[in-house]
Protein backbone atom coordinates (compact mmCIF):
# COMPACT_ATOMS: atom_id res chain seq x y z
CA UNK A 1 0.00 0.00 0.00
CA UNK A 2 1.36 3.57 -1.02
CA UNK A 3 2.52 5.72 2.04
CA UNK A 4 -0.10 8.55 2.66
CA UNK A 5 3.16 10.78 3.06
CA UNK A 6 4.09 10.85 -0.74
CA UNK A 7 0.37 12.37 -1.26
CA UNK A 8 2.06 15.25 0.82
CA UNK A 9 3.94 16.75 -1.19
CA UNK A 10 1.59 18.83 -3.18
CA UNK A 11 4.67 19.78 -5.93
CA UNK A 12 5.21 15.81 -6.03
CA UNK A 13 1.52 15.43 -7.41
CA UNK A 14 1.56 18.66 -9.58
CA UNK A 15 4.57 17.20 -11.09
CA UNK A 16 2.63 13.78 -11.75
CA UNK A 17 0.05 15.56 -13.20
CA UNK A 18 2.20 18.18 -15.73
CA UNK A 19 3.82 14.42 -16.91
CA UNK A 20 0.43 13.08 -17.58
CA UNK A 21 -0.84 15.94 -19.17
CA UNK A 22 2.24 15.95 -21.60
CA UNK A 23 2.49 12.67 -22.40
CA UNK A 24 -1.26 12.44 -23.34
CA UNK A 25 -0.33 15.58 -25.52
CA UNK A 26 2.37 13.53 -27.55
CA UNK A 27 0.25 10.50 -28.02
CA UNK A 28 -2.83 12.78 -29.26
CA UNK A 29 -0.44 14.20 -31.42
CA UNK A 30 1.09 10.70 -33.20
CA UNK A 31 -2.84 9.72 -33.58
CA UNK A 32 -3.20 12.50 -35.51
CA UNK A 33 0.20 12.56 -37.55
CA UNK A 34 -0.40 8.57 -38.10
CA UNK A 35 -3.98 10.09 -39.24
CA UNK A 36 -2.34 12.50 -41.87
CA UNK A 37 0.17 9.37 -42.85
CA UNK A 38 -3.10 7.08 -43.64
CA UNK A 39 -5.23 9.76 -45.57
CA UNK A 40 -1.77 10.39 -47.76
CA UNK A 41 -1.62 6.88 -48.52
CA UNK A 42 -5.02 6.71 -49.94
CA UNK A 43 -4.53 9.74 -51.63
CA UNK A 44 -1.16 8.61 -53.41
CA UNK A 45 -3.40 5.31 -54.36
CA UNK A 46 -6.54 7.22 -55.01
CA UNK A 47 -3.70 9.08 -58.11
CA UNK A 48 -2.56 6.24 -59.03
CA UNK A 49 -5.82 4.61 -60.20
CA UNK A 50 -6.96 7.15 -61.76
CA UNK A 51 -3.28 8.74 -63.59
CA UNK A 52 -4.47 11.97 -62.11
CA UNK A 53 -2.04 14.79 -62.37
CA UNK A 54 -4.19 16.96 -59.70
CA UNK A 55 -4.27 14.80 -57.21
CA UNK A 56 -0.24 14.06 -57.38
CA UNK A 57 0.17 18.11 -56.38
CA UNK A 58 -2.40 17.84 -53.84
CA UNK A 59 -0.52 14.62 -52.57
CA UNK A 60 3.16 16.12 -52.91
CA UNK A 61 1.72 19.45 -50.72
CA UNK A 62 0.03 16.44 -48.43
CA UNK A 63 3.53 14.66 -47.98
CA UNK A 64 5.30 18.47 -47.23
CA UNK A 65 2.71 18.82 -44.62
CA UNK A 66 3.55 15.36 -43.48
CA UNK A 67 7.71 15.96 -43.18
CA UNK A 68 7.21 18.94 -41.18
CA UNK A 69 5.09 17.54 -38.51
CA UNK A 70 7.51 14.32 -38.65
CA UNK A 71 10.53 17.24 -37.63
CA UNK A 72 8.16 18.78 -35.35
CA UNK A 73 7.18 15.74 -33.74
CA UNK A 74 10.61 14.61 -33.27
CA UNK A 75 12.07 18.00 -31.86
CA UNK A 76 9.11 17.84 -29.28
CA UNK A 77 10.71 14.22 -28.22
CA UNK A 78 13.82 15.98 -27.30
CA UNK A 79 11.89 18.63 -24.74
CA UNK A 80 11.93 16.60 -21.62
CA UNK A 81 13.31 19.37 -19.01
CA UNK A 82 10.48 19.82 -16.71
CA UNK A 83 9.96 23.81 -17.71
CA UNK A 84 10.22 23.05 -21.91
CA UNK A 85 6.70 22.75 -22.46
CA UNK A 86 5.81 26.41 -21.18
CA UNK A 87 6.60 29.71 -21.86
CA UNK A 88 9.90 31.70 -21.50
CA UNK A 89 11.16 35.02 -21.12
CA UNK A 90 14.39 36.26 -23.26
CA UNK A 91 16.49 39.29 -21.85
CA UNK A 92 18.96 40.72 -24.46
CA UNK A 93 21.79 43.07 -23.04
CA UNK A 94 24.37 45.26 -25.50
CA UNK A 95 28.10 44.52 -24.95
CA UNK A 96 31.16 46.40 -25.20
CA UNK A 97 30.79 49.14 -28.36
CA UNK A 98 28.28 51.16 -27.56
CA UNK A 99 25.90 52.56 -30.04
CA UNK A 100 26.83 49.68 -32.80
CA UNK A 101 26.22 46.75 -30.08
CA UNK A 102 22.95 48.46 -29.10
CA UNK A 103 21.62 48.18 -32.56
CA UNK A 104 23.04 45.04 -32.57
CA UNK A 105 20.19 44.29 -30.03
CA UNK A 106 17.33 46.02 -31.37
CA UNK A 107 18.28 43.00 -34.64
CA UNK A 108 18.29 40.66 -32.12
CA UNK A 109 15.06 41.75 -30.79
CA UNK A 110 13.46 41.71 -34.17
CA UNK A 111 14.90 38.44 -34.93
CA UNK A 112 13.43 36.71 -32.30
CA UNK A 113 10.14 39.03 -32.44
CA UNK A 114 9.42 37.49 -36.02
CA UNK A 115 10.45 34.27 -35.42
CA UNK A 116 7.89 33.90 -32.59
CA UNK A 117 4.87 35.99 -35.26
CA UNK A 118 6.06 32.61 -37.67
CA UNK A 119 5.42 29.98 -34.79
CA UNK A 120 1.86 32.11 -33.44
CA UNK A 121 3.45 32.48 -30.17
CA UNK A 122 2.52 35.65 -28.02
CA UNK A 123 5.41 38.48 -27.23
CA UNK A 124 5.17 40.84 -24.59
CA UNK A 125 7.89 43.81 -23.87
CA UNK A 126 8.52 43.80 -20.37
CA UNK A 127 10.92 46.24 -19.71
CA UNK A 128 13.30 47.95 -22.62
CA UNK A 129 16.08 50.73 -22.07
CA UNK A 130 16.70 52.38 -25.68
CA UNK A 131 20.24 53.35 -26.55
CA UNK A 132 21.57 57.04 -26.40
CA UNK A 133 21.80 57.63 -30.26
CA UNK A 134 20.00 54.22 -31.49
CA UNK A 135 19.00 50.99 -30.85
CA UNK A 136 18.33 49.44 -27.47
CA UNK A 137 20.51 48.95 -24.69
CA UNK A 138 18.51 45.91 -22.94
CA UNK A 139 15.36 44.46 -23.50
CA UNK A 140 13.08 41.90 -21.57
CA UNK A 141 10.07 40.06 -23.22
CA UNK A 142 8.03 37.25 -22.29
CA UNK A 143 7.47 35.24 -25.15
CA UNK A 144 4.21 33.16 -24.47
CA UNK A 145 3.23 29.50 -26.04
CA UNK A 146 3.67 25.91 -26.30
CA UNK A 147 7.44 24.41 -25.92
CA UNK A 148 8.86 28.03 -26.25
CA UNK A 149 11.22 27.87 -23.18
CA UNK A 150 12.33 24.02 -24.06
CA UNK A 151 13.13 25.68 -28.30
CA UNK A 152 14.52 29.27 -27.01
CA UNK A 153 16.70 27.66 -23.94
CA UNK A 154 19.12 27.35 -27.26
CA UNK A 155 19.33 31.03 -27.56
CA UNK A 156 21.43 31.67 -24.39
CA UNK A 157 24.81 32.72 -24.40
CA UNK A 158 26.47 35.19 -26.64
CA UNK A 159 25.73 36.44 -30.34
CA UNK A 160 28.65 38.02 -32.25
CA UNK A 161 28.22 40.42 -35.14
CA UNK A 162 30.40 41.51 -37.83
CA UNK A 163 29.75 44.06 -40.17
CA UNK A 164 29.98 47.17 -42.05
CA UNK A 165 29.22 49.79 -39.38
CA UNK A 166 25.97 51.77 -40.41
CA UNK A 167 27.63 54.67 -37.98
CA UNK A 168 31.10 54.75 -39.36
CA UNK A 169 31.63 57.51 -41.56
CA UNK A 170 34.76 56.04 -43.10
CA UNK A 171 32.72 52.57 -43.57
CA UNK A 172 35.11 50.72 -41.40
CA UNK A 173 34.45 46.89 -40.32
CA UNK A 174 33.23 46.40 -36.50
CA UNK A 175 32.64 43.42 -34.47
CA UNK A 176 29.62 44.36 -32.25
CA UNK A 177 28.12 41.48 -29.07
CA UNK A 178 24.86 41.10 -27.11
CA UNK A 179 24.20 38.30 -24.22
CA UNK A 180 21.13 36.47 -24.35
CA UNK A 181 19.17 34.72 -21.16
CA UNK A 182 16.46 32.87 -21.06
CA UNK A 183 14.52 31.77 -18.47
CA UNK A 184 11.55 29.58 -18.02
CA UNK A 185 8.04 31.84 -17.02
CA UNK A 186 7.02 30.07 -13.89
CA UNK A 187 3.50 28.29 -13.73
CA UNK A 188 1.36 30.16 -11.28
CA UNK A 189 0.87 26.25 -9.59
CA UNK A 190 4.45 26.15 -8.96
CA UNK A 191 5.19 27.60 -5.71
CA UNK A 192 8.19 29.63 -5.21
CA UNK A 193 8.86 31.22 -1.59
CA UNK A 194 10.04 34.32 -1.44
CA UNK A 195 9.80 36.59 1.95
CA UNK A 196 8.30 40.10 1.70
CA UNK A 197 11.00 41.28 3.85
CA UNK A 198 13.88 39.90 1.77
CA UNK A 199 12.60 42.57 -0.89
CA UNK A 200 13.14 46.26 -1.88
CA UNK A 201 10.95 47.68 -3.81
CA UNK A 202 11.55 51.21 -5.53
CA UNK A 203 9.30 53.18 -7.84
CA UNK A 204 10.39 55.56 -10.47
CA UNK A 205 8.87 57.50 -13.33
CA UNK A 206 8.56 55.01 -16.64
CA UNK A 207 10.65 56.31 -19.45
CA UNK A 208 9.46 57.48 -22.76
CA UNK A 209 9.52 59.23 -25.98
CA UNK A 210 7.96 62.32 -24.15
CA UNK A 211 5.07 64.63 -25.26
CA UNK A 212 1.73 64.23 -24.19
CA UNK A 213 1.73 60.35 -23.78
CA UNK A 214 4.59 60.33 -21.28
CA UNK A 215 3.41 59.00 -18.19
CA UNK A 216 3.33 61.23 -14.95
CA UNK A 217 3.21 59.05 -12.43
CA UNK A 218 5.67 56.64 -10.69
CA UNK A 219 4.37 53.49 -12.02
CA UNK A 220 7.56 51.63 -13.16
CA UNK A 221 8.52 48.77 -10.45
CA UNK A 222 12.13 47.76 -9.25
CA UNK A 223 12.20 45.00 -7.22
CA UNK A 224 16.01 44.09 -5.51
CA UNK A 225 16.06 40.30 -3.98
CA UNK A 226 18.35 41.20 -1.27
CA UNK A 227 19.38 37.41 -0.66
CA UNK A 228 20.78 36.54 -3.75
CA UNK A 229 21.30 40.62 -5.24
CA UNK A 230 18.83 39.72 -7.83
CA UNK A 231 17.06 43.05 -9.31
CA UNK A 232 13.79 42.64 -11.90
CA UNK A 233 12.06 45.72 -13.20
CA UNK A 234 8.99 46.76 -15.18
CA UNK A 235 7.74 49.93 -16.66
CA UNK A 236 5.46 48.29 -19.63
CA UNK A 237 2.24 48.35 -17.94
CA UNK A 238 0.27 51.50 -17.04
CA UNK A 239 -0.46 51.04 -13.51
CA UNK A 240 2.02 50.35 -10.65
CA UNK A 241 -0.06 47.22 -9.23
CA UNK A 242 0.23 45.36 -12.90
CA UNK A 243 4.38 46.12 -13.55
CA UNK A 244 4.62 44.90 -9.68
CA UNK A 245 3.11 41.91 -10.42
CA UNK A 246 5.22 41.15 -13.96
CA UNK A 247 7.97 42.00 -12.37
CA UNK A 248 7.26 39.33 -9.51
CA UNK A 249 6.66 36.79 -11.82
CA UNK A 250 10.55 38.05 -13.48
CA UNK A 251 11.66 37.44 -10.25
CA UNK A 252 10.32 34.10 -9.60
CA UNK A 253 11.56 32.68 -12.82
CA UNK A 254 15.12 34.10 -11.84
CA UNK A 255 15.24 32.96 -8.65
CA UNK A 256 13.93 29.43 -9.91
CA UNK A 257 16.60 29.38 -12.96
CA UNK A 258 19.35 29.88 -9.88
CA UNK A 259 18.16 26.96 -8.02
CA UNK A 260 18.06 25.14 -11.42
CA UNK A 261 21.74 26.28 -11.66
CA UNK A 262 22.60 25.21 -8.19
CA UNK A 263 21.27 21.66 -9.07
CA UNK A 264 23.28 21.45 -12.45
CA UNK A 265 26.50 22.24 -11.36
CA UNK A 266 26.15 19.71 -8.26
CA UNK A 267 25.43 17.02 -10.28
CA UNK A 268 28.00 18.18 -12.66
CA UNK A 269 30.53 17.93 -9.83
CA UNK A 270 29.48 14.66 -9.39
CA UNK A 271 30.35 13.34 -12.38
CA UNK A 272 33.18 14.86 -12.60
CA UNK A 273 32.16 17.55 -15.47
CA UNK A 274 34.68 20.44 -16.33
CA UNK A 275 32.13 23.72 -15.96
CA UNK A 276 32.01 26.81 -18.15
CA UNK A 277 33.74 29.19 -15.78
CA UNK A 278 32.24 32.75 -17.65
CA UNK A 279 28.21 33.37 -17.14
CA UNK A 280 27.86 32.40 -20.94
CA UNK A 281 29.76 31.90 -24.16
CA UNK A 282 29.80 32.79 -27.77
CA UNK A 283 27.34 31.16 -29.61
CA UNK A 284 26.97 32.16 -32.96
CA UNK A 285 28.45 34.87 -35.13
CA UNK A 286 26.41 36.61 -38.01
CA UNK A 287 28.65 37.73 -40.58
CA UNK A 288 27.76 40.58 -43.00
CA UNK A 289 30.97 41.11 -44.05
CA UNK A 290 33.57 40.14 -46.02
CA UNK A 291 30.82 37.30 -46.71
CA UNK A 292 27.05 36.63 -45.69
CA UNK A 293 27.39 33.15 -43.17
CA UNK A 294 25.91 32.93 -39.65
CA UNK A 295 27.46 29.80 -37.87
CA UNK A 296 26.67 28.23 -34.86
CA UNK A 297 29.93 27.70 -32.76
CA UNK A 298 28.30 24.80 -30.71
CA UNK A 299 26.91 22.64 -33.85
CA UNK A 300 28.76 23.79 -36.78
CA UNK A 301 25.68 24.46 -38.67
CA UNK A 302 25.69 26.82 -40.88
CA UNK A 303 23.50 29.55 -42.98
CA UNK A 304 24.52 31.41 -45.98
CA UNK A 305 21.15 33.50 -46.15
CA UNK A 306 21.96 35.87 -43.18
CA UNK A 307 19.22 37.98 -44.08
CA UNK A 308 16.82 35.19 -43.54
CA UNK A 309 17.71 34.43 -40.50
CA UNK A 310 17.64 37.86 -38.92
CA UNK A 311 13.73 37.29 -40.27
CA UNK A 312 13.45 34.94 -37.86
CA UNK A 313 14.60 31.57 -39.70
CA UNK A 314 16.44 30.18 -36.44
CA UNK A 315 14.68 26.70 -36.44
CA UNK A 316 17.68 24.99 -37.55
CA UNK A 317 20.00 26.12 -34.96
CA UNK A 318 17.47 25.47 -32.25
CA UNK A 319 16.92 21.91 -33.88
CA UNK A 320 20.68 20.93 -33.92
CA UNK A 321 21.27 22.00 -30.71
CA UNK A 322 18.74 20.00 -29.31
CA UNK A 323 19.47 16.72 -30.92
CA UNK A 324 23.43 17.73 -29.81
CA UNK A 325 22.21 18.15 -26.29
CA UNK A 326 20.29 14.68 -26.70
CA UNK A 327 23.25 13.13 -27.42
CA UNK A 328 25.40 14.50 -24.95
CA UNK A 329 22.70 13.46 -22.04
CA UNK A 330 22.95 9.94 -22.95
CA UNK A 331 26.64 9.64 -23.02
Amino acid sequence: MMSAGFWDSQEEAQKITQSLSNLKERVDSFISLRSLYDDTGVLLELGREEDDGQVALEVREEIKKLTRRVEDMELEVLLSGPFDRGSAIISLHAGAGGTEAQDWVEMLMRMYMRWSEDHNFKVSVVDMLPGDEAGVKSVTMEIAGQNVYGYLRSEKGVHRLVRISPFDAAGRRHTSFASADVLPVVREDLDVEINPEDLKVDTYRSGGAGGQHVNKTDSAVRITHLPSGIVVQCQSERSQISNRNTAMKLLKSKLLDLEMKKKEAELAAMRGDQMEIAWGSQIRSYVFHPYSLVKDHRTGVEIGNVNAVMDGDIDSFIASFLKESAKTAHR
